[in-house]
């Protein structure tokens, strides 16, 4: 067992009612190119309790959308799933047939996506394919499928589900779209649903509302979320624990609260330091300098310490694990230096 896995095994025996829904171990993705091979997810960790929502937070190319997609499957070749496993219910599902993994994910593992249009059809009606995903996966027949179908609709919130269960995806809104897309993930009960930026395309005020939906309905169904983001007002709102990922590993993993408001990584800090709070008076908000490295430079040592205003030797010599600080998990060599939190 590698370091990482034995500090996150000792985490999930601390915490109360341990049993996961969803266990993430060691997972590595790799990109096999003519230069060589890229990994852009390395040794991540983590678990999902039923009915909990884990935000897993960072810039773009973090290696957040990859580990949602590498979870259900939906890797893009050439990218591969070269170490690790993911466990759902206690049971491997990384190695599964295809054909046993896509009945899952319709039955036991709902997908909510950044652009609603890649869920939907555009020649087909809502109704239709809500309709077709209800069947595949129960026994309803079609005018018991349709009835569903309408009652989802009126969940989410569409007005005049009667008639708009007959109508096409160009003839809804981008923010209805995207309820449509919720009411298909949540169409037969999944006891998993994996949002990937599902409100990153959306007004302001539309994605407060998706939001707000989307939490409500996982409560009011039972189902764990994987809510995958960029922004840290969301996951605030919305998330029991958040994962802070950098570079394609877990920077920070803990209660949000905590790592809202105590965070432990520099790199935390900085995502914290530079969202705007109601009440706090800043001239100007944190800045982290530089950018996310590309994968075929990620740095040695620890892949923050170009950008890092703490960073020391050893930072630059050697990648830290996971480590405990506080009610939280930090990949940084601060802790040890600061003998933890």
């Amino acid at each position: 067992m590698s370091d990482t896995s034995a500090v996150m095994e000792a985490a999930r025996e601390d915490r109360v009612g341990s049993d996961a829904l969803l266990e993430v171990r060691n997972l590595r993705i790799e990109f096999p190119t003519r230069n060589g091979t890229l990994v852009a997810v390395d040794d991540v960790s983590f678990d999902i309790k039923p009915g909990e929502v884990l935000g897993v937070v960072g810039e773009s190319g973090a290696g957040k959308s990859l580990t949602g997609s590498a979870i259900i499957g939906l890797l893009e070749p050439p990218g591969r799933i070269a170490d690790g496993q993911v466990l759902f219910q206690g049971k491997r599902i990384d190695n599964l047939p295809y054909e046993k993994l896509r009945r899952l994910r319709g039955a036991e593992i709902g997908m909510v996506f950044q652009d609603p249009l890649t869920s939907l059809n555009p020649l087909y009606r809502v109704g239709e394919q809500l309709i077709e995903t209800i069947r595949t996966h129960t026994d309803m027949s079609e005018r018991a499928a349709r009835k569903r179908a309408i009652e989802l609709l009126a969940e989410v919130g569409i007005p005049s589900p009667e008639r708009r269960v007959d109508q096409y995806p160009h003839q809804f809104s981008g923010g209805m779209r995207q309820r449509v897309v919720i009411a298909l993930a949540l169409c037969v009960n999944p006891k998993l649903v994996i949002a990937d930026e599902p409100t990153t395309a959306l007004d302001v005020s539309i994605q407060a509302q998706i939001i707000s939906l989307l939490k409500r309905l996982c409560r009011d169904h039972g189902a764990a979320v994987m809510l995958v983001t960029h922004d840290m007002g969301v996951i605030a709102e919305t998330a029991d624990r958040v994962a802070v990922m950098y570079a394609g590993r877990i920077a920070e993993i803990g209660p949000v609260q905590e790592v809202i408001k105590r965070p432990s990584h520099p790199y935390t800090v900085g995502l914290m330091g530079s969202i705007p709070l109601v009440g706090q008076d800043r001239e100007e908000l944190m800045q982290i300098e530089g950018s996310m490295p590309r994968l075929n430079k990620i740095p040695r040592g620890c892949a923050f310490n170009p950008r890092c205003p703490q960073a020391f030797d050893r930072c630059r010599q050697d990648r830290p694990s996971l480590m405990p600080a506080g009610k939280t998990l930090a990949s940084c060599w601060l802790i040890e230096e600061e003998g933890g939190a």
